[in-house]
């Protein structure tokens, strides 16, 4: 099922689900269909990315995120993705995408969403993204007040601030390649 239907069933059923905190975790429930898998038969690995996007539009909807965002002209951007797969979706199989907000620094939000099965974490993808205003990127602090949090983030555990240092090193040498 291509990610505008389930975005578009996700709109549909948004009036059934419940308002949440900025640092609760939402669950959305999705299945695969034929048009998720690769040659394997089996959930290609872009496709959870993909379905990564979809859990993310319900996190923004049912913590008011998307409230911040309009008030201050803003579309959310992901800079960065990291996936851990563990095991495989087949055809038909129902799963869950358990979403939350881990963080978040002067520049950027880190969100991870766990695909689980059968109570089991099958696959991790982790995001690190802002939101981006005709004057520039919203701070994610800001952002927090907004949602009702406070302005201080959560301690980010170790692996998230070296996966983020690891990222402004890649973007820096993409910088110092462009300018040759």
């Amino acid at each position: 099922m291509n990610l505008w239907f389930r975005l578009l069933l996700l709109l549909l059923r948004r009036p059934w689900r419940n308002p949440t905190s900025g640092l609760a975790t939402t669950v959305t429930r999705l299945r695969v269909w034929p048009l998720d898998l690769d040659f394997n038969r089996h959930v290609t690995n872009g496709r959870y990315f993909t379905m990564s996007d979809v859990a993310r539009m319900d996190y923004v909807l049912r913590t008011g995120a998307f409230r911040a965002a309009l008030r201050h002209r803003a579309i959310p951007i992901v800079g960065d993705a990291l996936g851990k797969f563990r095991q495989e979706l087949k055809l038909f199989e129902s799963f869950e995408i358990h979403t939350s907000l881990l963080g978040w620094d002067s520049k950027w939000s880190f969100i991870e969403h766990r695909f689980v099965k059968h109570g089991r974490v099958i696959a991790v993808i982790v995001i690190r993204g802002l939101f981006r205003s005709p004057r520039g990127n919203v701070c994610p602090t800001e952002f927090a007040r907004e949602l009702g949090l406070e302005e201080h983030s959560p301690p980010l555990p170790e692996w998230l601030t070296q996966w983020s240092a690891s990222c402004d090193g890649l973007s820096s040498c993409l910088r110092d390649g462009e300018s040759l």
